[in-house]
């Protein structure tokens, strides 16, 4: 039953999470509506519409993740009842899969791109190609803060799913 604590736990986290993103969405998209109506020079009126992109970006992304990690809250204790030995070792498989794709993507490949998105902004003096950068960079930073989060969570709950599996065998 530990396990069915950890995994709803760890799924409950992840819809709080969610809701962070929503937040940053919803902030951005109050930041395009500003920029839009009282927006007087090019720059600030060229960022209506990339930032209009990154805000319906982390709203869509906050939406998809709580949607799917509250199916997911119910699948768990179906999965648990029907074999606890398979949920351990699906949850262990994807949660390794996830880490790696989080100290990949948002540890490594995001930051590269937020340094180019700073160079740019710094040599290229076109409104348009700044705003696309600045809103690049604000959208990566939030997608760094949220997933360095899940992150942690994740590798956590992980450790977690390997110690439960290795009692689990013994």
């Amino acid at each position: 039953m530990d396990i069915l604590n950890a995994a709803t736990n760890w799924a409950k986290a992840e819809i709080v999470s969610s809701f962070f993103f929503m937040f940053f969405g919803i902030v951005y998209l109050l930041a395009t509506i500003s920029f839009w109506k009282w927006g007087n020079t090019p720059l600030m009126k060229a960022l209506v519409i990339p930032m209009l992109i990154a805000g319906g970006l982390l709203l869509g992304a906050g939406i998809s993740f709580y949607l799917s990690n509250k199916a997911r809250l119910t699948t768990f204790e179906t999965a648990y009842k029907t074999n606890p030995s398979t949920l351990i070792k699906s949850e262990i498989e994807r949660t390794g899969q996830t880490i790696k794709t989080y100290e990949n993507v948002a540890l490594k490949v995001f930051p590269a791109i937020i340094l180019v998105a700073i160079l740019v902004c710094i040599f290229i003096s076109n409104p348009v190609v700044r705003a696309i950068s600045i809103a690049i960079i604000a959208f990566l930073s939030v997608l760094i803060l949220l997933d360095s989060q899940a992150l942690k969570r994740t590798q956590t709950y992980h450790q977690h799913l390997v110690s439960v599996e290795r009692d689990f065998k013994n």
